[in-house]
């Protein structure tokens, strides 16, 4: 009994030598330890951007440069003016909302092209410089603030909503997918007037010609089989200034942000007029 019991004490957990603890030390290589972080270099640009203050009436419009760091920028022109109106000058003044070419804002001429300043990527060359206006040939509220007043007079004009005496008894307005089709590229509009302030017709006769942007949703309510006043709505187009001012020029279709056509709708108006 008491051989079994000294075997049994020297095999106890409590008699084993202590396990052997191996520490395992972490060093860093030498480049590592020296290494640190490095900034990129900065890539300066300078935006001339229009300036004007109507409470300043004896002060002449001006471009004001401002130079800014692409790397710590947006993509787009837009981030640019935020930018700047944040950091550097708050009293920089221009419409934008969307971001995302939906509402037509921000409409600007950018280097001598109409376009929207959300949508028109910033050229990165640091030695071209860029230059920002209002839209061309319209009255300025202030800086890049147009006076868009008569512009949405004339769309008001044409009615630009459904019309019809005789609404379906139950449920919606049909319509086959063949009519709905004919208004693609029309509907797609924003109003950004982008296309009217770059036409020389408009700018010749602004104040009775309807322009571009006007013209092709006047026909996007001719070609849709939903509204019945097509002959009130041709009517209204009837003379000498309100269409027939379009000499075809194409500049509307070449600066439209959105790629719409309305040269091609307002011939399609021109056609519709000549059959009657």
């Amino acid at each position: 009994m008491s051989t079994m019991l000294s075997i049994l004490a020297r095999s106890s957990p409590r008699h084993l030598p202590p396990p052997t603890v191996i520490l395992r030390s972490f060093s860093s290589s030498a480049a590592t330890q020296q290494a640190v972080p490095t900034e990129s270099k900065a890539l300066n640009k300078e935006f001339k951007i229009y300036r004007w203050n109507p409470d300043e009436p004896q002060k002449s419009p001006e471009l004001q440069s401002y130079t800014i760091n692409l790397n710590d920028c947006g993509p787009m022109i837009l981030d640019a003016l935020i930018k700047i109106k944040n950091e550097v000058d708050p009293t920089l003044t221009f419409r934008r909302s969307c971001r995302e070419g939906i509402c037509g804002s921000c409409a600007m001429n950018i280097d001598g092209q109409n376009t929207l300043a959300c949508l028109c990527r910033i050229d990165r060359s640091e030695n071209k410089d860029t230059k920002i206006y209002p839209l061309p040939h319209m009255y300025v509220v202030k800086d890049l603030v147009p006076d868009l007043t008569l512009f949405y007079k004339q769309y008001k004009s044409i009615e630009p909503y459904l019309q019809n005496d005789n609404p379906p008894a139950h449920g919606e307005f049909l319509q086959s997918p063949e009519d709905r089709k004919k208004l693609d590229g029309l509907y797609e509009c924003i109003l950004c007037a982008c296309c009217s302030t770059s036409c020389p017709s408009y700018w010749w006769n602004q104040d009775e010609y309807l322009g571009p942007a006007t013209l092709m949703q006047a026909y996007r309510w001719i070609a849709d089989s939903r509204d019945s006043y097509e002959a009130h709505r041709k009517e209204k187009l009837q003379n000498e200034m309100s269409l027939y001012r379009c000499h075809t020029i194409f500049n509307c279709a070449r600066t439209c942000p959105k790629g719409l056509n309305p040269a091609a709708a307002i011939a399609q108006i021109k056609l519709h007029l000549a059959a009657d």
